[in-house]
């Protein structure tokens, strides 16, 4: 399947936005839910400098990480550059 965050992304994209500040993801049990690996990248991706990342979980808890804290050294438009 597609996860919540690529699914928010593709919507955000199809609404003519292109840079998001927050992101919001809750899943759920007791341990804060936080993006897969492919979904951490596509969040670099379309993030703006210092997006930050809400993991929460249904029972209440939460983390906040900027998308740096959540995925270091990742791929951007500064690799393509030339």
């Amino acid at each position: 399947g597609v996860c919540a965050e690529a699914g928010a992304i593709s919507a955000m994209v199809l609404s003519g936005e292109t840079k998001f500040d927050e992101i919001v993801v809750v899943g759920l049990g007791d341990v804060a839910c936080t993006p897969c690996g492919g979904c951490r990248q596509k969040l670099a991706e379309f993030g703006k400098a210092g997006a930050r990342v809400t993991m929460g979980t249904t029972a209440g808890g939460e983390e906040t990480m900027t998308l740096l804290e959540l995925l270091p050294g990742a791929f951007g438009r500064a690799h393509l550059e030339h």
